[in-house]
């Protein structure tokens, strides 16, 4: 099942994808819970499908949202993967523990959707990053490694752009530009993914591929980026976690290869989908 936030006619709507459009939520249920987060807060997603509308909307009369447009918090794992060099602007590959950080809610738009290249200097190196995205489910705390996929309702894709001339100011700043991420377009819940490690994450700008990497290849696994955020700080659901972009962003290349106004970005998972946005003015 493929959990969407859309607009339709300048009104916001949740429920499910399908090839042949977006089946809404019923009007009743969208009064009580009012958001796609609300849903997962209620636990009540395996029975969704009871809840939607039985004709669905053409998807040619809606833009998507991101697929939680009121995520709780927006955790990114950094140099979760091995690189044969260091990217431009962050400290060297294979940390010794995980390392997170934090995006606002802002910084994230989705799927088709421009992306805002960043004015002035930043615009030179206005990075892109194709990521894994884990969407939680169900609250927790000081959750173990053998218990995390439990509280995980679904999956996403991320492209978690950065600008690497202002992560040497901090890695706050180079990540929390305004719209230069998207994430969508669609959250494909955990039933539909039998093994996460073996799902393949591959980026293309403008056609060309830049990113392929399977999940198995992380430095830390998901379960070991959920075990170490909660030991930080409660989970709950609407929480999302980014899992680390691997090997071959613009920032990585010699020469680099960062992103202009009218590049096309396309990050692709395996059984979730395509999210695709163009960099605008």
């Amino acid at each position: 099942m493929q959990l969407v936030s859309f607009l339709n006619n300048g009104q916001e709507g949740f429920g499910i994808f399908s090839q042949s459009g977006i089946y809404p939520v019923l009007e009743k249920f969208k009064k009580e819970f009012p958001n796609l987060r609300a849903v997962i807060d209620s636990q009540k997603i395996e029975d969704f499908e009871t809840f939607c509308e039985n004709n669905p909307i053409p998807l040619s009369k809606v833009s998507l949202l991101p697929p939680i447009p009121n995520p709780g918090k927006i955790i990114c794992a950094g140099m979760n993967y091995r690189k044969p060099y260091p990217v431009d602007g962050v400290a060297p590959p294979d940390p010794g523990n995980v390392v997170v950080f934090a995006r606002h809610t802002e910084t994230l738009v989705g799927h088709g959707a421009d992306l805002e290249l960043p004015s002035g200097k930043a615009a030179e190196t206005y990075d892109f990053e194709g990521e894994i995205v884990a969407v939680i489910g169900k609250s927790g705390r000081f959750i173990s490694k053998d218990d995390a996929l439990k509280h995980v309702i679904g999956y996403s894709i991320m492209n978690e752009g950065s600008v690497r001339g202002w992560m040497k100011h901090s890695v706050h700043a180079g990540k929390n530009f305004n719209a230069s991420g998207s994430w969508g377009p669609w959250i494909t819940t955990a039933d539909e993914i039998d093994d996460f490690s073996s799902l393949k994450l591959e980026t293309h700008v403008n056609g060309n591929l830049m990113q392929s990497a399977l999940a198995e290849e992380m430095i830390f696994s998901l379960p070991e980026l959920i075990a170490y955020i909660s030991n930080l700080l409660p989970l709950n659901p609407g929480d999302i976690i980014a899992t680390g972009s691997p090997d071959g962003t613009g920032g990585s290349r010699n020469p680099t290869a960062f992103l202009n106004s009218g590049d096309c970005v396309e990050v692709s998972v395996d059984r979730i989908g395509t999210l695709k946005n163009h960099v605008g003015a």
